[in-house]
């Protein structure tokens, strides 16, 4: 079962989802503000992902923190900080065989699902 992580106005995400319909292939949409995020899944993609790919630093929500929130971070500060603001996540976060993967590029998903 493949599975997308996200939030679903965003405009990668519509993209990423409109080529999976596009080729037909099924999957399950999880939008983090609607079905929500727990700790332990977050701390799964962070280990699968790394927190630094996972934490978007190039977005609005994390450009509007506080510098304190910025400064010494480690893996458990930008945990906490992606579970209570999960538009700091990078997306789509696709889950496909057991392989994770961050970002889309309708290369990188052909590869992904060798059509």
């Amino acid at each position: 079962m493949t599975k997308m992580y996200g939030i679903k106005n965003c405009d990668t995400i519509k993209k990423a989802r409109a080529w999976l319909t596009e080729q037909q292939h099924d999957y399950t949409f999880i939008d983090y503000r609607k079905d929500g995020l727990t700790a332990e899944q977050l701390a799964e993609f962070s280990a699968a992902c790394g927190w630094q790919n996972l934490l978007n630093t190039r977005g609005t929500t994390y450009r509007q923190l506080a510098a304190e929130d910025k400064e010494n971070l480690d893996e458990a500060k930008a945990l906490a900080l992606m579970l209570a603001q999960p538009a700091m996540i990078k997306r789509p976060l696709l889950v496909h065989n057991g392989q994770y993967y961050l970002g889309f590029k309708a290369e990188q998903y052909q590869q992904i699902f060798n059509t």
